[in-house]
Order: C-alpha cells, then sequence, then structure tokens
C-alpha cells in the first residue's frame, strides 16, 4: 500500500535547503528543532508545553474551529454539503489551551477543537526570537497550529512548506499532484480549510463509495512525526495531516523560492480557475488545441521566446516590476 518519506540522514546542521528544494519530493528532517524551548517543555509534559505558550501569550484573539464529538476530529463539511462541520471563533491562545485541558479531562466523545493558523508574530512575539528555523530566512513567517485529536483532510498548498511538530504526535499522509482524480477531492471554490479538500477518507478507506482511492493509497508516502521533527512538503502535493494526542502543536513555514518573492501564490489557483471557465466547455479538439499552447508556452522544458530579441519579448521575457504592473493591468482589463 503506502511507503515511509524518505528521512534526512544527516545532522540537521548540514541540511541543505536548495538541494530539497530542487528535488521536489517530500523530505523528513528528525530533529531539526529539537532545541526549541517549547519542544522541550513539550517532551517532559503537555502541561509545561501550555505554560510555556502561554508565557508568550500576549492575549491577541486567533481563529479556532470547534467540532461536533460526532464529527470524530474530522474538519470538514456538512452532511448536505452546503456548509461546513464546525463553529468558529476568535479567542486568545491561552484560552484555546484551558479548553483543550478541559477536553482532555472528559470522558467518552469530546468536541474537536483546531486552532487555525495563527501568525506567531501577532499573538506569541516572544517565539522568534528563541526559535529559529536553522534553513529558512528570518524573513519568512511562521505559523501556530494547535488543538486535541483533530484531521485535516488532504488537500495542498500552493507555497513550499515546513512543518515542525512542536506537542504531541502528528501522522502524514501524501499523495502526488497526479492522485486528483483517485482523491475524490470536493469543490475548488467551496472548502472549509480554504484550500479544495478529498472527501473521502484516506485513514478509514470507503472503497464502495469511493473506489479509486485503493489506487492512492497505493502511491501514498506516510510519516509520523514527534516534537523537533520536520516535514518539508513540496508545493501541490495533497496531505492529510491528523493529530494523534489530546493536546498536539505544529508550527509551519510557507514560503517561494527568492526569484519569486514578491508575486503572491494565489494567482495560480485563479488561474486554475480562470482556465475552468475559459476551456470547459470547447469542443474537445479546441481543448487539446489549447492544451498545445500551453505546453508550449507555460509547461515546456524550453524557451518559447528564444527566437525573439530579448528586448522585444514582452510577456516572454524577464518580468521587472514594470512589465509585471503592465501585465496584471492586462489580465485584469480583459476579465
Amino acid at each position: 500500500m503506502s511507503a515511509p518519506i524518505a528521512e534526512f540522514a544527516n545532522d540537521a546542521r548540514d541540511f541543505a535547503l536548495a538541494d530539497m528544494v530542487a528535488a521536489g519530493e517530500p523530505l523528513v528532517i528528525r530533529g531539526l528543532c529539537r532545541d526549541w524551548p517549547l519542544v522541550q517543555a513539550a517532551k517532559r509534559s503537555f502541561g509545561e508545553f501550555a505554560q510555556a505558550v502561554a508565557a508568550l501569550d500576549n492575549g491577541s484573539r486567533v481563529d479556532v474551529l470547534r467540532m461536533p464529538p460526532d464529527a470524530e476530529g474530522v474538519v470538514g463539511y456538512n452532511a448536505a454539503l452546503d456548509g461546513f462541520n464546525y463553529r468558529h471563533f476568535k479567542v486568545g491562545v491561552t484560552d484555546a489551551l484551558q479548553r483543550l485541558a478541559a477536553y482532555s479531562r472528559m470522558q467518552g466523545p469530546v468536541p474537536g477543537l483546531a486552532l487555525q493558523s495563527a501568525l506567531v508574530s501577532e499573538c506569541l512575539p516572544g517565539f522568534l526570537a528563541t526559535h529559529p528555523m536553522p534553513c529558512l530566512p528570518a524573513s519568512v513567517q511562521p505559523r501556530l497550529w494547535a488543538g486535541n485529536r483533530v484531521v485535516t483532510p488532504a488537500h495542498f498548498d500552493a507555497s513550499h512548506n515546513i512543518a515542525v511538530v512542536a506537542c504531541g504526535r502528528r501522522r502524514f499522509t501524501l499523495f502526488p499532484t497526479d492522485q486528483v482524480a483517485n482523491l475524490y477531492i470536493g469543490p475548488l471554490d467551496f472548502a472549509p480549510t480554504g484550500a479544495a479538500i478529498t472527501l473521502a477518507r484516506p485513514d478509514k478507506p470507503d472503497f464502495d463509495h469511493y473506489p479509486r482511492l485503493r489506487e492512492a493509497l497505493a502511491n501514498a508516502l506516510i510519516a509520523e512525526l514527534e516534537p523537533g521533527d520536520a516535514l518539508y512538503m513540496p508545493p501541490l502535493w495533497w496531505h492529510q495531516v491528523e493529530s494523534l494526542e489530546p493536546l498536539n502543536a505544529l508550527v509551519n513555514y510557507w514560503w517561494m523560492p527568492a526569484q519569486l518573492e514578491g508575486r503572491p501564490t494565489a494567482p495560480a489557483l485563479g488561474a486554475l480557475l480562470h482556465a475552468r471557465l475559459a476551456f470547459a466547455a470547447l469542443p474537445p479538439a479546441e481543448r487539446q488545441a489549447w492544451r498545445t499552447l500551453f505546453d508550449h508556452y507555460v509547461f515546456g522544458e524550453g524557451d518559447p521566446a528564444a527566437h525573439i530579441p530579448e528586448a522585444r519579448r514582452g510577456a516572454l521575457g524577464e518580468l521587472g516590476p514594470e512589465a509585471l504592473a503592465a501585465l496584471k493591468e492586462r489580465i485584469r482589463s480583459g476579465l
């Protein structure tokens, strides 16, 4: 069925980010952040971890989702697929941790609670000085995720991603981009996590309803991470994240390579939606013709403008700030 995610074999101090990005494959980096104070506190106890986080908390309110007990911690849709299965709150980080502690003392099924994508610089500003990320520029801003036994269904990010487990254990199940047809992805423009998610359950497969999930699972990569361990995920890899303890916390870093800095990643998904609008209703022969043009101008290996003088390449050449602004305006005016 599935296979383990490759692991970095050497000490983290010898870790080469450029090599990892160039390989374009997921990679587990054991102990990358083992010296973080929060990681050390988590290894001693959940209570010490919570106290260490509370000491950094400045009281800013963050996004928290609460799922009913029968949701089994899965962040997802309601039964009709016209809404989501959680309630959304804005609370302080310490408030969320206190609620998680209360849930951990309850008997039987408990609500799922997920603190989502909190910008660390805004809620735990002291974290940055004492918790360095050894392989990324300081300009890459971390985000905090915390909760109990929560499942985030398979989805993808448009950016490069390094995720560090700070407390508890998390299981990551990754699928290559080409498994999209086997994952039964829900609506692109209406999703509980902001990114489209699978409607199937890779962790609890129902092959009667989702038979192609077998093929996806045959191509899956899996890793279980403990405090201090990190996972690199390339852009567009589908990943499901399962939190396995009553208290779990993760810090992640999204970034783009230096040559793409300053360019937002959202237009890539916007281009996909625009392409759906532009091409889905065309006859097959015309769609194939457009596929050929996209392969040549966008996805091809060669330089489609090599025969054009550099100063006259326009949108096919290097895009400085003025050329990029002009191209964006041309696209806007055509919508």
